[in-house]
């Protein structure tokens, strides 16, 4: 198990990463989520011994600080895959058993095996130079995976691929690492891929910790609206929560993961500012909850029936089509929200629409 305890990064007197703490289980997959400079790169690097840090990273109890890089049985894939260009691909992956004196025909039987979990059985005598980016990744990969590290740490490994590659590669690296049953970090911006590979999320933003769980709780359950908005809300709401049960100015939802009971205090769910919408909860006589609701797009739907608006604009996904409504006639207190058509929906600017509460966009914040 990978124990990070209140790890600290300072670069001239101005804190990277303020008071991380962290927990793996051995075999787990936890993804470190979090916008352009917030400081999961640095993170990582601290985890492996590259950054000078404060605080305490330890291994099964065992803490490492004073262990080099080389001594930590972690292995390691960038961005860039940063294999060597004079060795061909069985060389790169064999280089790790090599320094570690494995013997040859034990190295040969690694890089096979290796291969064959990454899709690339027979590339052993195919130059770096002539891989394509994917194929390179997966390279990537599969050295870091050859010396059997404790840890596996990933620094936005798909980052630098095309979308369709990415999505694709994805999927193939949940195989590989579910098979290869090894600990692992994943450092990504990319919501899709985090929720893809990993058993848990840990959202870092400006240097902390905001968040961490498992990946469907983190998503239904954002800590506050900072993290909510990061996670794709678009709109906050104030609402109250019955029974299992959510009302909003845009209807009324179960949610069978939500607490059956009281979520939270009125005032716990005031403080998060979420009367700031100007919409409240349905009368202070009642018995539920008064929560936050937070809204992604897919929360609200255009259909037949539901809250009337108008649409201000329009744009085409691979999938669906995401519009901007006018909601400030029907809900008081808010002005657009963002919404969800299909494909098969001819919608444009000017175009009167009602939207209704889809319970898979619907999260309750705080």
């Amino acid at each position: 198990m990978l124990t990070v305890d209140r790890v600290t990064v300072t670069y001239d007197r101005t804190p990277a990463v303020r008071d991380a703490s962290l927990e793996i289980a051995d075999g787990e997959v936890l993804a470190l989520l979090g916008p352009s400079g917030s400081g999961k790169s640095t993170l990582l690097r601290a985890i492996a011994g590259l950054e000078p840090a404060t605080g305490a990273v330890r291994w099964d109890g065992d803490d490492l600080a004073g262990v080099p890089v080389h001594r930590r049985g972690f292995g390691l894939v960038f961005q860039d895959g940063q294999l060597f260009p004079h060795r061909d691909v069985a060389g790169n992956i064999a280089f790790g058993p090599r320094m570690q004196g494995t013997p040859p025909a034990d190295r040969e039987r690694r890089v096979a095996e290796l291969l064959d979990l990454v899709g690339l059985a027979g590339y052993e005598r195919r130059p770096v130079t002539e891989l394509s980016g994917g194929e390179a990744q997966r390279v990537a990969l599969a050295r870091a995976l050859a010396p059997r590290p404790r840890l596996l740490l990933l620094d936005e490994p798909l980052s630098g691929l095309d979308a369709e590659l990415r999505e694709s590669l994805a999927l193939d690296l949940v195989g590989v690492l579910r098979r290869a049953k090894t600990t692992t970090l994943l450092v990504t911006h990319d919501q899709e891929e985090a929720f893809t590979l990993a058993d848990r999320l840990a959202v870092l933003d400006d240097g902390h910790v905001r968040q961490s769980g498992d990946v469907v709780d983190v998503w239904r359950a954002p800590a506050d609206e900072r993290v909510a908005r990061f996670l794709g809300v678009t709109t906050v709401l104030s609402g109250e929560l019955v029974d299992g049960r959510v009302s909003c100015p845009f209807g009324s939802v179960d949610l069978p993961w939500a607490p059956a009971g009281a979520a939270s205090s009125t005032g716990a769910a005031a403080s998060t500012g979420a009367a700031s919408t100007g919409t409240g909860s349905r009368g202070s006589g009642s018995s539920g909850a008064a929560v936050t609701v937070g809204l992604r797009p897919h929360a609200l739907r255009v259909a037949a029936d539901g809250v009337p608006g108008e649409v201000v604009t329009r744009a085409r996904r691979r999938d669906h089509t995401r519009v901007t409504v006018d909601v400030s006639a029907s809900v008081p207190g808010v002005s657009t929200v963002d919404a969800v058509a299909a494909m098969s929906e001819t919608v444009r600017p000017g175009d009167e629409v009602r939207l209704a509460l889809d319970p898979d966009g619907v999260a309750i914040v705080g």
